[in-house]
């Protein structure tokens, strides 16, 4: 058959219609959709594949390439390094008393990471920290694992905080510093930082041997922040060294009690008192006020807490006067009885006039120049010295120079002699024209005190190589020179001089006046501002106490015999009895001093008061007996109600008194002049608190007991 009748068949056959041809339709369908799911199965294979290809990959990337990376990112989530600080050593006083102390605190911390809400970690947070909910909540927003939010709060925030369980709050220890004493010795003992790092005074100085040793700690916490796991280094944290002062604190007592109420009523700027051992060098009293509580260092600005004694340089005035008067008695050019011409009051150099302050003088001796302070007389006595010998005189001294203490101290300013005109050296000679420090002024008393000999001051017990210095034990002045120069100043206190306030009955006292013109600011010369001082040795005929007084822009009288001689006398007198070095013969003379000052009908009211006075011996044979009763029943009462109070203070001696409040961390306020209690402030057994204070009255006779108390006086 040929092939187009075959393709003509075929399509007569197909065209025909057939019963079959339904079924094969759909046979046909079917199989097109098993060819049709035959395909999507290889699609969906391959892609199952391909999915299981790129997962174990990104498996092997997480956990081979990238899992060191991620196990330290989970790690630091809950693992933190902590840096543990030991605990900074104490400060103590000469007799062991705690000046500053550490004591364990606790701080507030988060981790933002693991907290499981931040808005209710906020609203939780915000009234125990006293900050509000936004500012809390945009510090959790941050990425980070460790974040501060409160240093060294209070143990009932502390606890407060650890009761609420917060995810992500976590407390870490740390230490806070504490002075038992508040105010007492605040601008020299300095204060510490949030991080417990010395920032000024005696906390900055001997810092590396006050703070302690840290190690590093890796802490693992939960969610929760409680601990897991604490591995710490090798080493243990350790406390830092104790530091003992030279500090006596009853002589700081008495100073800074005395010195507060000085600087009250003058109205001065500020003022300072300073008290030195003669035989030791070592500084008993470092007193500064305005007051500085280093407690509340936050609260204080630099000008408080500014160690002026031994920062800020200023110009003596005529304190200096016996520096220069012992320098030319060493070189022989007088004697205390040269006589030189003080020009009526008035001398005009060829520079500028020179005056003296308060007289007119016409020829006095050394002596009377140095008791009635003529700046006219000193200017003399300097033109003979020289500027050279002078200024070697004053550099051995340590002038120019800083002392050696330990602490941040100022140099003071003295030009070498080839910049010191002829003025220059009239004005130094009576303590313008150069710039000192207290510490330093201290110093050269000090030595005047000692018997010419350079004794380095001391602040710190037992110090090694404190203070070492190519000058100690050099004699700068004979021990005759020094002789003379004391006897000089006794004429000032007990002769005719200036310093008659300094006056202690049955002492023999060595002092002189200073009162210094300020410099100006602008440049123009000198203000009309002034600084009144006083130095003092204590006793002149055996020194045991310099004490040395300044009282900066008084407003009631720019003097120093008017306001810083009364001072040193009411330290030096308090000093002395609390030593016990005041002799019983001094109530006696202290009475007839007394008696001299009274009005006819004062002295009639005293000899009614006989009683008091023949029952004084009585009194005094009993009374060591009463002390151990009184202290014994004190005692009893402290113990059996749990509370520390005010012990009964009537009738006893100073020492006693201040040592009582001592041990009760109170600072007492002595009221008058004496020796023996009065009475007080609150009365005796009144309950003792953080913020107790206690006013002693004194007098120079112990008063008797309630039943035998003198007519009233009134």
């Amino acid at each position: 058959m040929s092939s187009g009748r075959r393709r003509i068949n075929r399509r007569i056959i197909q065209s025909q219609p057939s019963a079959s041809q339904g079924k094969g339709l759909f046979s046909r369908l079917r199989a097109r959709w098993h060819w049709l799911l035959g395909q999507r199965f290889h699609y969906a294979a391959a892609l199952f594949v391909v999915c299981w290809v790129l997962l174990w990959f990104r498996a092997f990337e997480v956990q081979v390439l990238l899992g060191p990376v991620y196990s330290d990112m989970a790690e630091r989530q809950h693992t933190y390094t902590e840096v543990i600080e030991g605990a900074r050593g104490s400060i103590l006083d000469r007799n062991g008393r705690v000046l500053a102390r550490s004591v364990a605190c606790q701080s507030v911390y988060a981790n933002p990471r693991v907290m499981e809400d931040i808005n209710d970690a906020a609203k939780r947070l915000a009234p125990l920290l006293h900050r509000s909910e936004a500012d809390l909540a945009s510090v959790f927003r941050k990425n980070k694992a460790f974040i501060w939010l409160e240093r060294k709060v209070d143990d009932a925030t502390a606890t407060a905080i650890q009761k609420e369980g917060i995810p992500g709050i976590g407390l870490s220890r740390e230490f806070e510093r504490v002075y038992p004493y508040r105010h007492l010795a605040g601008q020299l003992l300095g204060f510490v930082g949030v991080d417990s790092h010395g920032l000024e005074g005696v906390e900055l100085a001997y810092d590396d041997r006050l703070r302690g040793t840290s190690v590093k700690s890796r802490v693992s916490r939960n969610a929760a922040e409680q601990i897991l796991n604490n591995e710490r280094d090798d080493a243990a944290e350790q406390r830092g060294e104790d530091i003992t002062l030279t500090l006596d604190v009853q002589v700081q007592f008495i100073a800074e009690d005395v010195l507060a109420d000085a600087v009250r009523s003058s109205g001065a700027r500020w003022g300072g008192v300073l008290v030195s051992e003669v035989a030791t060098g070592e500084i008993l009293a470092w007193a500064q006020y305005p007051f500085f509580n280093p407690n509340n260092y936050r609260e204080a600005s630099s000008s408080i807490y500014r160690n002026r004694l031994a920062g800020d340089s200023l110009e003596p005035g005529s304190t200096f006067k016996p520096i220069l008067m012992a320098a030319a008695l060493e070189e022989k050019l007088v004697t205390p009885n040269t006589k030189i011409f003080c020009e009526n009051g008035v001398w005009r150099t060829r520079y500028a006039p020179i005056r003296d302050d308060t007289h007119a003088y016409g020829e006095l001796t050394a002596t009377e120049i140095i008791s009635r302070s003529s700046n006219i007389g000193m200017a003399k006595i300097g033109l003979m010295l020289g500027a050279q010998k002078f200024h070697s005189y004053l550099d051995r001294l340590g002038f120019g120079q800083r002392t050696g203490i330990g602490i941040h101290e100022s140099r003071g300013i003295l030009r070498a002699p080839r910049d010191w005109s002829e003025l220059d050296l009239m004005s130094t000679s009576f303590g313008q024209s150069l710039s000192v420090t207290g510490i330093q002024m201290l110093q050269a008393y000090t030595i005047l005190a000692d018997g010419g000999e350079f004794r380095p001051l001391s602040l710190v017990m037992d110090e090694p190589g404190q203070n070492t210095t190519s000058a100690a034990g050099q004699r700068i002045f004979s021990k005759r020179t020094t002789r003379t120069v004391l006897k000089m100043m006794e004429e000032t206190v007990d002769g005719n001089g200036t310093g008659t306030r300094a006056r202690i009955p049955g002492v023999r006292v060595a002092g002189k006046t200073g009162t210094a013109q300020k410099a100006d600011h602008s440049g123009k010369g000198y203000s009309r501002k002034r600084l009144a001082s006083f130095g003092g040795i204590v006793p002149a005929d055996d020194p045991r106490y310099v004490i040395y007084v300044m009282l900066d822009e008084p407003t009631t009288t720019g003097y120093g015999g008017a306001i810083a001689a009364p001072v040193f006398q009411k330290v030096a007198s308090r000093t002395l009895a609390y030593n016990g070095y005041l002799p019983d013969v001094t109530f006696a003379l202290a009475e007839k001093e007394q008696e001299r000052k009274l009005t006819p009908a004062q002295l009639a009211q005293r000899k009614k008061d006989a009683v008091y006075l023949a029952n004084l011996a009585k009194y005094r044979a009993e009374k060591a007996k009463k002390e151990r009763e009184r202290a014994q029943k004190m005692a009893g009462k402290a113990s059996a109600s749990g509370v520390n109070v005010m012990p009964n203070l009537r009738g006893l001696t100073l020492r006693k008194t201040i040592e009582t409040c001592v041990a009760r961390g109170i600072v007492p306020t002595m009221e008058g002049n004496g020796t023996f209690v009065l009475r007080q402030s609150p009365p005796p057994g009144t309950r003792i608190t953080d913020d107790s204070t206690c006013t002693v009255w004194l007098t120079d006779t112990p008063p008797l007991s309630e039943a035998k108390t003198p007519p009233s006086k009134e």
